[in-house]
């Protein structure tokens, strides 16, 4: 039996095993509970070298010992910041290494000259490390030139950045900036062999230079290039067809053919701790439009969705989410908590509801409510362009207006962001249980894909309540249903509709996760979104970068073995879920 408390002689940061701690780390925003035998805090650099330095050094020491048996109480390190991720990603039952306590400076923010990237405007940069939390970084990258990195979550006055990176992250303002993936310039990580290596874009000439000196980083370069080259078609047809993806490594995105750049930090991020431990990023910044005003539009038909959306779409809204009508009369139902959450005058922000309860006494609850929000340099810019698609969007025969103000707006988002937890606040016996939280499918596809969604939904409405929530601007939705996690039929449910909604995704050539990443609850299904080949090339991957296996295993790929209770299968999953209510 290993003594934690030994890490204590190993770092000089900190190691804590008290049952406080270890019950903190047992949770994230999943639905798992994980206990962990320590929760460790790095005090720099050297700490975590010296922690995968012991680890590997002490599983190779016991599988000496254990003979046939070299897998029996593997030491393993799990990276974790905020614990907001909704996967389960960052929970383990060996050692937490918690980023927060001393990784959390943010070490330089600029401004340069502007430059387009993927046709955004980039205007500067920020080096930070993994510890620092968005809130944080925001007010940071604001002060200057009133710069921010536009990818964050609806978490993200909780979360951090080294969680973002993790994740690659994605959030409201995704359909116009894009995910975490387009911002990450330079990852510090330390590998398997205990030492921290720097990764950036490299040209063709480097990559052939840096793979000359014998290194493990080296290595690590030759053999994924051999690895891509080799599997290229296989790997460029693999990616999925939709703007947002967090499943799986991002092998497609490594090497650049057309523009010759080989960067191996398009598959860092996005790979959940699974790689090494990451020490410092630097991430692009950009400098968003002050003003805006929201097109509202109220659909009273799902078929109406997708042309409606297309046609939205071409007045290029910066963000375009959703909601639909089971969010909407949580609302209502409700509606006295929300006000509280609007801040302000009771009696003048009830008046704001009067339409949305009016359309429920009358039964005209719309099917969908799209929120598509246009932003400009000038209130006045912002105004127009909203308002000239509304006007378009009378042609189409939808009920639709514009907000006015920044708290009509907030009214809208308030409904979108508060209603699901309005509805786990208030119904008693149940709790949050994310499995199918995440998924994305081409926004051209939704008059399809979405009511043969709602059909098998329908098939288990006495076993879960939930709301669908998403940006239909990207086609990525958010269902995250009520349940009883006590009633042994629990995990045959999730079991039996990830099945049936991830086919269903995959059918229309989507991702079963845009934002939250695979963790425990997906990982499972990842051999389901890319097939057999490419899944192979997955643990090709976790082999190169972390051949002993150290580094959070169980996500993205299953750990090796026959036994179906390791972590990367669904038994290990439903073994962790919280049944508590």
């Amino acid at each position: 039996m290993f003594d934690p408390r030994i890490l204590s002689k190993i770092i000089k940061g900190d190691v804590d095993i008290s049952r406080s701690s270890l019950e903190t780390a047992s949770h994230d925003a999943s639905l798992f509970e994980v206990k962990p035998i320590a929760v460790v805090s790095p005090k720099d650099v050297d700490d975590v070298q010296r922690l995968v330095r012991f680890v590997t050094d002490e599983n190779k020491n016991r599988a000496d010992h254990a003979g046939k048996n070299k897998n029996s109480a593997k030491l393993t390190l799990t990276a974790r910041s905020a614990g907001t991720d909704m996967s389960g990603g960052p929970l383990t039952e060996s050692i937490v290494v918690d980023f927060t306590k001393n990784f959390n400076r943010i070490k330089e923010v600029k401004e340069e000259i502007p430059r387009m990237l993927d046709g955004v405007e980039i205007t500067g940069f920020a080096v930070a490390e993994p510890g620092v939390y968005y809130r944080d970084f925001d007010k940071a990258t604001l002060a200057v030139g009133g710069q921010i990195m536009p990818s964050y979550p609806a978490s993200r006055e909780l979360c951090t950045i080294g969680g973002m990176l993790a994740n690659n992250s994605g959030g409201e303002k995704t359909l116009t900036y894009g995910k975490t993936e387009r911002y990450v310039r330079k990852v510090k990580i330390v590998c398997a062999d205990a030492k921290e290596h720097e990764f950036r874009p490299l040209t063709m000439h480097e990559l052939e230079q840096i793979k000359k000196f014998p290194s493990f980083e080296s290595e690590i370069y030759r053999k994924m290039h051999e690895l891509i080259d080799k599997n290229y078609d296989l790997i460029r047809r693999a990616r999925p067809s939709v703007s947002k993806n967090s499943s799986g490594y991002f092998l497609w995105n490594v090497w650049d053919k057309e523009r010759g750049i080989f960067d191996l930090t398009k598959m860092i991020v996005g790979s959940q701790g699974t790689l090494g431990l990451v020490t410092e990023m630097e991430f692009a910044l950009v400098k968003p439009k002050k003003y805006s005003h929201m097109l509202v539009v109220f659909l009273k038909d799902l078929s109406q969705l997708a042309p409606t959306a297309a046609h939205i779409m071409q007045f290029k809204p910066e963000s375009f989410e959703s909601y639909d009508d089971h969010t909407f009369k949580v609302a209502m139902k409700f509606l006295p908590a929300l006000i509280k959450r609007m801040k302000g005058n009771v009696i003048s922000l009830a008046f704001q509801f009067i339409p949305e309860m009016w359309a429920v006494v009358r039964g005209g609850v719309p099917k969908m409510v799209l929120m598509a929000e246009f932003t400009a340099d000038t209130d006045a810019e912002a105004l127009h362009v909203a308002t000239f698609a509304h006007d378009s969007i009378k042609e189409m025969h939808e009920k639709s207006l514009v907000t006015k103000t920044i708290r009509q707006s907030n009214k809208y988002w308030i409904i979108r962001r508060e209603s699901f937890n309005m509805l786990r606040q208030h119904v008693k016996g149940v709790r949050t249980a994310p499995f199918i939280d995440d998924f994305v499918v081409p926004p051209q596809t939704l008059t399809q894909f979405l009511p043969r969604l709602y059909a098998i939904l329908g098939r288990y409405e006495h076993n879960l309540t939930y709301t669908i929530a998403g940006h239909v601007g990207d086609g990525n939705f958010h269902i995250i249903p009520l349940m009883n996690l006590a009633d042994p039929k629990s995990h045959q449910i999730i079991e039996d509709l990830s099945v049936k909604v991830y086919k269903l995704v995959h059918e229309f050539g989507g991702s079963i996760t845009g934002e939250h990443n695979d963790g425990i609850i997906r990982t499972p299904f990842v051999e389901m979104q890319y097939g057999h080949e490419v899944y192979r090339l997955f643990e090709e991957v976790k082999k190169i970068w972390d051949p002993a296996g150290i580094f959070n295993p169980g996500k993205k790929v299953a750990v090796s073995g026959i036994d179906t209770d390791r972590p990367g299968t669904l038994q290990y999953a439903f073994d962790h879920i919280v049944k508590k209510s």
